[in-house]
């Protein structure tokens, strides 16, 4: 027995020796080699000693390997968990996607990218592109015209926008909710005349001219924001409005400040005076044609609401401005810990914007291989349905494509709110996946043993447990109810 403890504390001293001078382990390990060999030369071993030390070396290699084997597992599965997570990337942008088209001390105007410039995926929607105005209180932004229909969205603040339409000059009082369209070419100045809160305004965008670009044209301006009457010949503008080139060279060098500036309280109460709110008559048409001015998407627009989230939905049938958009415009605040119920579109793209609080999205996609260039891939082959994931704040915009199921978790911290302009709507079909109503509960008996090859009572056991419609507990908030790890009984 003492043989056999020195022959042990032996063999572990010379591989802790072995250890530290080599990592590697292959066919012709040098590890076993060494341990072999310094084995073979010790004093006082005999036959059976050196081979005992010998199987010794051999089973604490065999032994490295088998854990040199589980940890490149473990490696594959975090590369594995780590792709999963960078599968997000052709449906979810952050802020290095967008670009800083205004920037002052006043205020900025992002724009995300064109959205074919990250994914060819999303060439259904390469036209449409979204930002957002973020100004100070008091704020006046200058008044400019694009080649591109614009949606505006208010989150906060309480801007007064001014159109001019033709010989018509259009002024509207906006809050939270409001939707304001404002077709190409239309000039239009804001100011926040909010004294306390920034003034935050999503925007879609829908250029004309130019598929998925647009460009801002300010005709009131001079230096910065340079003035396109600037384009002219000083012959042609003295000509167009009959005055010396001096006066109009003092005219338009004048502004250097930028497109967004501090407007005094006096200044804000003249802009915002003689406004229309977007529940009132618009002028100058009347109420008869109410619908094509702004509207609030929080008044009269409930369309889901339970403990766990509220759903608001305007739809093209009524508004004529979404309708000759074919948009449908929804705002989900989606409780602290709660989830939206799985679904998909039949025809409508969503382009979702986060506009306050953190959470989570899951998604199915059948395209993310064939995204990657994968080769040999051709129309009707079978597909790989991928799990796309993405974390949620604020200012974070995601697209879900026609036919994608998916949910977004709101984090236990915070409620969850997203406005979504839903591109293509008209004739779309939503489509509930789990919850009261879902497609599974309606279908046959027969159809559900058929689909799944279990019992039609096997399958309403799993899609008729769940009351609620539209906002469901999240995945943690089930499992505090129910006290235990599982999510389901």
């Amino acid at each position: 027995m003492a043989a056999f403890k020195k022959l042990s504390l032996l063999v572990l001293l010379l591989l802790s020796v072995v250890v530290l001078s080599s990592s590697i382990v292959d066919v012709s390990d040098p590890e076993l080699k060494q341990c072999r060999h310094q084995c073979g030369h010790q004093k006082g071993f005999d036959e059976t000693q050196k081979r005992q030390c010998e199987q010794e070396c051999k089973e604490y290699v065999r032994r490295k390997r088998e854990e040199e084997r589980r940890e490149r597992e473990r490696d594959y599965e975090r590369r594995s968990e780590e792709t999963t997570e960078r599968r997000s990337s052709p449906y979810v942008f952050e802020d290095e996607h967008f670009e800083t088209s205004v920037k002052t001390e006043e205020g900025r105007v992002h724009i995300l990218r064109k959205f074919t410039e990250k994914s060819k995926l999303l060439k259904g929607i390469e036209n449409y592109r979204i930002g957002f105005l973020e100004a100070n209180p008091n704020a006046f932004i200058a008044p400019v015209h694009l080649d591109a229909d614009c949606v505006f969205f208010v989150s906060t603040g309480k801007p007064t926008v001014t159109l001019l339409r033709e010989e018509k000059r259009e002024t509207f009082n906006l809050v939270e909710g409001d939707i304001l369209n404002i077709p190409a070419g239309t000039p239009v100045y804001i100011v926040n005349r909010d004294e306390q809160e920034k003034l935050f305004i999503v925007k879609l965008i829908n250029p004309v001219s130019l598929p998925g670009r647009f460009e801002p044209f300010y005709g009131a301006g001079g230096e910065n924001p340079e003035s396109f009457y600037k384009a002219f010949s000083w012959e042609v503008l003295s000509a167009a409005f009959k005055r010396e080139r001096d006066e109009l060279e003092r005219l338009f060098r004048q502004q250097k400040r930028g497109s967004i500036v501090k407007a005094s309280r006096q200044q804000v109460q003249e802009l915002s005076r003689h406004a229309q709110g977007s529940g009132g008559t618009i002028w100058p048409f009347g109420p008869e044609t109410r619908s094509s001015g702004p509207f609030n998407l929080f008044r009269d627009h409930t369309a889901q609401s339970n403990r766990y989230g509220r759903l608001y939905e305007a739809n093209p049938s009524d508004h004529k401005s979404l309708q000759d958009l074919n948009l449908m415009i929804s705002f989900a605040n989606i409780t602290k810990g709660a989830m939206s119920a799985p679904f998909y579109n039949s025809r409508a793209t969503k382009i979702a914007f986060v506009v306050k609080g953190e959470g989570s999205l899951e998604m199915a996609c059948p395209h993310i291989k064939s995204d990657q260039g994968r080769a040999g891939q051709r129309q009707g082959d079978k597909q790989d349905i991928e799990r796309v994931t993405g974390q949620l704040r604020r200012g974070v915009v995601f697209v879900v494509p026609a036919g994608h199921p998916v949910t977004t978790i709101a984090s236990g911290n915070s409620n969850l709110q997203i406005v979504c302009f839903e591109v293509n709507a008209e004739g779309n079909v939503r489509y509930p996946l789990a919850g009261k109503r879902n497609i599974v509960t309606e279908m046959e008996n027969v159809a559900k043993e058929l689909a799944f090859s279990v019992p039609a009572r096997e399958v309403d056991r799993v899609f008729k447990s769940q009351n609620e419609e539209y906002f469901f507990p999240g995945p943690r908030s089930t499992q505090q109810e129910e006290g235990g790890e599982r999510a389901y009984a």
